[in-house]
């Protein structure tokens, strides 16, 4: 176990790093080339040349959609950047989170059915709770509940949901069966794990 714990922040370590070096450049690159755009560098400078060959067909999809939503062409390698550095830190927290949750596999399945019980359940429930929290956000959002993305969180959530709208009522637009949702989770985790320590 410690030589696996030992193996994952090694790699956690590594990727981190690794991810940091790729940021790191990328915005040296982004810096270089608003310069160039907003002719800061002379544009028949070669680093300019260069941009303009190398880099600019890699910034030019979110440049697109800057200009439809009415931005300024310039502002494309800020945005580039921090789409890098939003996709580096969801590439680490996801990272972060399979080696966390490999490591609880490995001790639940050492410690025999008991740890593989607990194990399920807590995944279960926690899945539950993820797709609460997706349905909640898309509700926030334009985005339609049959869209292939979110239509999981939907077909989880549906079933108990619908009853609880039944029995609470919502205040104006605001439905609280979601929140309600959420607690009533954790309750039936702590006892199915409860039920689980005593010897179910």
């Amino acid at each position: 176990m410690t030589d696996l714990a030992a193996g994952a922040a090694l790699f956690l370590g590594a990727l981190r790093t690794a991810l940091l070096i790729v940021v790191g450049l990328l915005a040296l690159v982004c810096v270089l080339d608003w310069l160039a755009r907003t002719r800061r560098i002379s544009p028949f400078n070669p680093i300019a040349r260069f941009l303009r060959s190398t880099v600019d067909p890699f910034i030019a999809p979110v440049e697109r959609r800057i200009l439809r939503a009415g931005g300024l062409p310039s502002s494309a390698p800020w945005w580039t950047l921090g789409i890098a550095v939003l996709l580096a830190i969801l590439i680490l927290t996801a990272a972060d989170f399979v080696v966390q949750q490999l490591a609880g596999a490995v001790m639940a399945f050492q410690s025999g059915p008991r740890g593989i019980f607990i194990l399920l359940v807590e995944w279960t429930f926690a899945i539950l709770r993820a797709a609460l929290l997706v349905r909640v956000v898309v509700s926030w959002l334009p985005i339609s509940p049959f869209s292939r993305w979110v239509r999981w969180a939907f077909a989880l959530t549906e079933p108990f949901l619908a009853p609880l709208r039944q029995v609470i009522p919502t205040f104006g637009m605001l439905d609280l069966s979601p929140l309600i949702a959420y607690f009533l989770l954790g309750i039936l985790e702590r006892l199915f794990l409860g039920a689980s320590t005593i010897g179910i």
